[in-house]
């Protein structure tokens, strides 16, 4: 099979590799029919982010068919056709049964990677992965879209607005205007939010916003940017903000738009200083956020929303690539010239 695979800063590759099998009895193997391109992967292919040469791909979003599962799965079989997050929650543990099926404490290796190719071993799989109903050939392509951004990004953009306890009336800030910011939009507006704004400085990113049901944008930074948000506030502040980067900057911005007593909902992948406690302790602010709930949100809510047609969160992905245009796909979305790469493979 071909796949992806992580050659140097600024470089990713495509390589034959031996199709992987079941390892384990939890293991599912899967047919992979529609990946993409996260913005932590980025991170890597941006700078290396100490991440070895010639090594496996950061990938971890997908929708595929199930080829074979080990002797403990119970929930999909062979033909299904399957959402595939990028956590594998077990269903079964407290903190899944809490809802936090991102942090499961059923195993220490929670998270994958390795997506971005012809077929990928599911680890864990009874409980995490998600069946869609029929096939892929039931869909259009901007419902496959939709589905895909439910590995991931849809549901990291609602995990955002959960953990900040977005609620009827609030006012929110989304800083952030990459694929999981357009979702964290749609997200706040799903649980009742009044007021939307979103920090953007591009046209097309904040267009997309405004469509989604955010009421503004801001395109300031720094004092400049809390000054817009506090005016288009009130002077109050936000009462929830979804802090979608995990850049140092985007903490900041987080801090200084939110109002005190508010809530932070944090879903960035964190690169940056430690932040000191007065940061929350002096103006009473929540901060919380953290790998999302993907099997969760998608199960309760998300799935049956996109299928309804409530939310169209597909529209994120705005170029298609072939695993073999997979560096073409990563230069395109850090030089901001799609949102998020969309990877279609061949039947």
């Amino acid at each position: 099979m071909k796949k992806a695979i992580f050659e140097e800063a600024g470089k990713m590759g495509v390589v034959e590799a031996p199709v992987p099998v079941i390892e384990n009895e939890d293991d599912v193997i899967i047919k992979v029919v529609r990946a993409c391109v996260c913005g932590s992967d980025l991170w890597a292919y941006s700078a290396g982010d100490a991440k070895e040469a010639h090594s496996e791909n950061s990938g971890h979003e997908a929708l595929g068919i199930v080829e074979a599962v080990g002797p403990a799965i119970n929930t999909v079989k062979k033909g299904d056709f399957v959402i595939v997050p990028f956590t594998h929650g077990c269903g079964h543990c407290p903190a899944c049964l809490a809802g936090f099926d991102g942090v499961c404490q059923a195993h220490s290796n929670n998270f994958s990677m390795g997506f971005q190719a012809q077929y990928l071993k599911f680890a864990y799989g009874d409980w995490a992965l998600v069946k869609a109903p029929g096939q892929p050939s039931d869909y259009s392509e901007g419902m496959l879209k939709s589905l895909l951004t439910l590995s991931d990004v849809m549901a990291t953009g609602y995990h955002a607005a959960v953990t900040a306890r977005v609620s009827e009336g609030d006012k929110v800030v989304v800083v952030g205007d990459g694929a999981v910011g357009q979702c964290a939009v749609i997200a706040a507006k799903m649980l009742g939010a009044a007021q939307i704004i979103i920090m953007s400085r591009h046209e097309d990113r904040q267009q997309m916003a405004l469509e989604a049901g955010a009421t503004a944008f801001v395109a300031e930074r720094g004092q400049e940017g809390i000054d817009k948000v506090l005016e288009l506030t009130g002077g109050s502040g936000a009462d929830a903000v979804l802090e979608c980067v995990g850049a140092q900057a985007a903490t900041e911005q987080a801090f200084g738009v939110v109002r005190p007593g508010g809530r932070i909902g944090r879903v960035g992948l964190p690169h940056g200083e430690k932040m000191a406690p007065t940061d929350t302790f002096y103006r009473n602010i929540t901060l919380a956020g953290g790998p999302a709930s993907v099997t969760t949100y998608d199960k309760k809510v998300l799935l049956k929303a996109v299928l309804d047609g409530e939310i169209n969160p597909g529209k994120v992905f705005t170029h298609s690539y072939k695993l073999d245009q997979i560096n073409q796909a990563y230069q395109d979305m850090a030089a901001r010239k799609t949102i998020k790469s969309y990877i279609v493979f061949d039947d």
